[in-house]
């Protein structure tokens, strides 16, 4: 008899998790199987939940992470803890379906070679989207009509959350994974880089009973960016490129600014071009925080010294533009070039350093 494992992400969703349980209970009495929620420290009571039923029920366990969040990431530690073989991953928020799990689950004993059950709004054999407007469901089928141009497996719903796949399928996927983001079952056949073997169940996705839903807008451009990953990552890491956008966006808004205040409000130009520069910086701050490094974007206290430190570091980076240039110019390479060469490795210094000290040491050391 196969072993399954039930993982399950969950980020403050106490009143839900022994609602989940007692189904999954009820449900799965005919196989071998366990539950391990993830829960990235929750602070609604989740982890004293989790404790008592960890303790009184010997399928329940869970993982507690601590400066570290994510769907994705979740899904994979979870199924790296465990020696089942073959893994379910579901949400924890009740709106998956899960009276179509044991048929999900009885699909891989009746045949040996399924290698991915995926849970389907999009079958057209009864599936659903419950009481979602029309322009969240014109986003979600426009996403899967783009995910179709660079996966190589068929599926209706690539961006479901609600799937059970063969041990092996992880092990050979779990390394070319991003595990980033919420779509987690696309970064899967992404990574496969073949066809894999599919049967899907149509399920009618329900309406959140009870907390908040974790979505934002923002978790459609981390899909984009889950895409733009696989294609272009092996040339160029996509997080440079969002960066090299955040500064043409400042870019833009210094030419405004300095627009403004020079030519309507007859500032003087040096004073127009340092607070123009200022805005600009501050701009591309908080398009960074918010998008570039979401994973890591820093909040409430820690915002200021974020953006004292990268201006700081930012300031240091027009200093390596500039001699860089100079040093290309005084070479005898065209200026145009000199001057590319040195916007470039100013761009690649601010990306490295602020990397590394805006969005990772300095938050380690500040919540010390």
């Amino acid at each position: 008899m196969l072993k399954y494992s039930i993982i399950i992400p969950s980020y403050n969703e106490n009143y839900n998790i022994p609602i989940v349980v007692g189904r999954l209970e009820a449900l799965l009495v005919d196989f071998d199987w366990e539950i391990v929620f993830v829960d990235d420290d929750s602070q609604d009571g989740s982890r004293e939940v989790l404790m008592e039923l960890a303790r009184e029920k010997p399928r329940v366990r869970f993982i507690r992470r601590i400066g570290r969040r994510g769907l994705a990431s979740a899904c994979l530690e979870g199924m790296a803890s465990s020696a089942a073989d073959v893994f379910a991953v579901m949400d924890c928020d009740l709106q998956h379906d899960e009276t179509i799990l044991p048929a999900m689950l009885r699909a891989f004993e009746e045949d040996s070679a399924l290698e991915l059950a995926v849970g389907s709004r999009y079958t057209g054999k009864g599936g659903g989207t419950g009481d979602w407007s029309k322009s969240r469901v014109f986003v979600s089928r426009f996403a899967t009509r783009i995910g179709s141009i660079v996966r190589k497996t068929e599926l209706t719903d690539p961006m479901s959350g609600f799937f059970v796949i063969r041990r092996d399928i992880f092990e050979e996927t779990v390394r070319q994974m991003t595990g980033k983001g919420f779509k987690i079952l696309l970064d899967i056949v992404l990574s496969a880089g073949r066809p894999l073997r599919v049967r899907e169940f149509p399920y009618e996705f329900r309406t959140r009973q009870h907390g908040e839903s974790k979505l934002d807008i923002v978790v459609a451009f981390e899909y984009l960016y889950l895409l733009a990953d696989k294609i272009l990552g092996r040339f160029v890491p996509v997080r440079f490129v969002l960066y090299v956008l955040a500064g043409l966006s400042g870019l833009v808004l210094h030419l405004a600014t300095l627009g403004v205040l020079h030519k309507l409000v007859s500032v003087p130009f040096v004073t127009a071009q340092i607070l123009a520069t200022i805005v600009a910086m501050a701009s591309n701050f908080l398009v960074n925080n918010s998008v570039t490094f979401r994973q890591q974007r820093l909040k409430g206290g820690l915002l200021l010294p974020g953006l004292v430190a990268y201006m700081v570091i930012c300031g240091m980076g027009v200093v390596v533009n500039v001699q860089s240039a100079e040093y290309l110019f005084e070479q005898k390479i065209p200026w145009w070039f000199a001057g590319a060469a040195g916007a470039l490795v100013g761009a690649v210094w601010n990306y490295a350093v602020s990397t590394h000290i805006v969005w990772t040491w300095l938050p380690s050391i500040l919540k010390k």
